[in-house]
């Protein structure tokens, strides 16, 4: 293909199909009428030699080379925008800028509060969506731009992604006050007889599993959920203990008949990061983002 004879404002009106998958909602965002949409798509088939998009019911779904296509895209569009503005300053104060986070109830408690508070001092305009992290990089969102930043802790990352130090955090045992089996203390042995519940946060395997495997031994799981701060309270309900991260625990410590136990077992400490694409390193809202989150952490 000779990209000299492109129009790239096709790129622009394809972008948005594979965001809205809806030709109507794709002309609206780009205040375009419907039927210069419509023949922007034509353009594009002919062009691509591909439908990209086919209707499937109601519904609009991409083809396997408008899926290949929408990424790659995307981070052109943004970073030639990126590049146009560049010469103008960013006002914090003024923008209106919406960033999308993915992190895990436990990261958001510990978090939002703080940045929110200084978002309203700073940048009272800018506004933050929340999405629940999964149990993997959230990669594909990234790319596409539908998330911003993801916040957590993650064994390794693509080449094509860029990790900043936010935070270290050390784990601890939370159990019920009068539970039967810690009256004497915490063991290994007592340790892998408890009857455990485990919050996977965003992860795979957890740094206790990994301990245990390494020495041969294992412990009992029979709960398992994404949410710590419900752990905390099936803990302080019943006979299933948790291994929280220790500024939660001791959080709710304050809060439930929760008794706190060191680990028998070093661990040492992990780290959480802030993800984001490197396409993105450019950015200028978005790395002034970043850096406000850093700082909460060393003020």
């Amino acid at each position: 293909m000779n990209i000299s004879t492109f129009d790239l404002n096709l790129l622009r009106v394809l972008d948005a199909l594979l965001r809205e998958r809806n030709v109507s909602r794709a002309a609206e965002h780009l205040a375009l009428s419907q039927p210069a949409v419509s023949n922007a798509l034509g353009r594009l088939r002919d062009l691509l030699d591909d439908p990209l998009l086919v209707r499937v019911g109601r519904a609009m779904q991409p083809t396997p080379r408008a899926l290949e296509l929408e990424a790659p895209i995307r981070a052109a569009l943004r970073q030639i925008e990126e590049s146009l503005s560049e010469g103008s300053r960013f006002d914090p104060a003024r923008s209106r800028q919406r960033f999308t986070i993915a992190l895990t109830d436990y990261a958001e408690m510990l978090l939002m509060p703080r940045l929110l508070a200084r978002l309203a001092e700073l940048a009272p305009g800018i506004r933050i969506d929340v999405r629940h992290l999964s149990p993997r990089l959230p990669a594909e969102a990234l790319e596409k731009g539908e998330i911003d930043l993801a916040l957590g802790r993650f064994e390794a990352l693509p080449p094509r992604f860029v990790g900043r130090r936010w935070m270290s955090e050390t784990l601890q045992l939370v159990a019920r006050r009068d539970h039967p089996q810690l009256r004497e203390g915490l063991s290994l042995d007592g340790f892998l007889r408890l009857r455990h519940l485990w919050v996977h946060g965003g992860q795979t395997r957890g740094m206790v599993e990994q301990w245990l495997g390494e020495h041969g031994l294992s412990r009992e799981i029979v709960y398992t959920t994404p949410n710590y701060l419900q752990a905390a309270h099936i803990a302080a309900g019943g006979d299933l203990v948790a291994v929280l991260p220790t500024r939660l625990a001791r959080y709710f410590a304050g809060l439930l008949p929760l008794k706190l136990f060191d680990l028998p077992f070093e661990l040492g400490p992990f780290h959480l990061e802030i993800v984001s694409l490197d396409l993105r390193s450019r950015d200028t809202p978005l790395q002034w983002l970043i850096e406000q989150i850093q700082a909460l952490d060393q003020a």
